[in-house]
């Protein structure tokens, strides 16, 4: 008799900017040795394509025509997540406090939208992923077997994302990173194109005064209920 195959199951992780969602879901997927999809990532390497050709995002065929000509990879370089953008490494090009803003513009729009949607759930077609995003759990994988929500205060987000960019060219002052946190956020949350919200059937987590042990762990004691459920 052959074993049962189970299944590995997908773990949908949303929240605002600054929860905490990437190192969460980094350490889950090593624990699990599941494929850590960065959705972000995704978004900020198009951003980066259409800076780089100074594209008019107005232009609804021109970015349509891009985007199907747009391939983008989510790799693992010695144990560090990696991007490619049409073979291209651009890890190291996207994480600027800049096209994280136009990343979010970028995201607004519907054509973009599945794209990106298509391409992610190519990646977690088989399952065994850990996703994050603000999507995730409620277009992206809305049958996700795991659905969190992370959050956290917005003045803490805005700590960890102006500690993030410490030191970068162009970053601004602490209150400025505040005041470009709650922009991100109205915007995320009031889009008409899958807005940042809370899946029904999500477990919300709050980050705020928790260190990212025990939220990692919270996560854990959930997935391996599922597992078992699975079994």
């Amino acid at each position: 008799m052959f074993a049962k195959q189970v299944r590995k199951l997908i773990v949908a992780i949303d929240g605002p900017a600054g929860a905490g969602k990437s190192t969460v879901a980094k350490r889950l997927a090593k624990e699990l040795r599941y494929t850590y999809m960065d959705t972000g990532a995704m978004y900020r390497a198009f951003a980066w394509r259409v800076m780089e050709q100074g594209m008019d995002l107005s232009d609804e065929r021109e970015l349509r025509r891009v985007l199907q000509q747009t391939n983008i990879e989510l790799v693992e370089h010695f144990g560090r997540p990696g991007v490619l953008l049409n073979g291209v490494d651009v890890t190291d090009r996207i994480r600027t406090p800049e096209l994280s803003q136009l990343a979010s513009r970028i995201s607004t729009s519907k054509i973009v939208r599945e794209r990106m949607v298509e391409l992610q759930r190519a990646i977690g077609s088989q399952g065994g992923v850990v996703a994050e995003g603000r999507d995730i759990g409620t277009v992206v994988f809305p049958d996700a077997e795991v659905k969190i929500y992370l959050d956290a205060s917005s003045q803490e987000r805005a700590r960890r994302r102006f500690e993030e960019f410490r030191g970068q060219a162009g970053q601004g002052t602490m209150e400025e990173t505040v005041s470009e946190m709650e922009e991100r956020d109205r915007r995320d949350k009031e889009r008409d194109i899958a807005p940042l919200r809370k899946a029904e059937d999500a477990l919300v987590i709050d980050s705020t005064d928790s260190a990212v042990d025990g939220v990692v762990e919270r996560i854990m004691q959930e997935i391996k209920k599922k597992m078992l459920a699975n079994q």
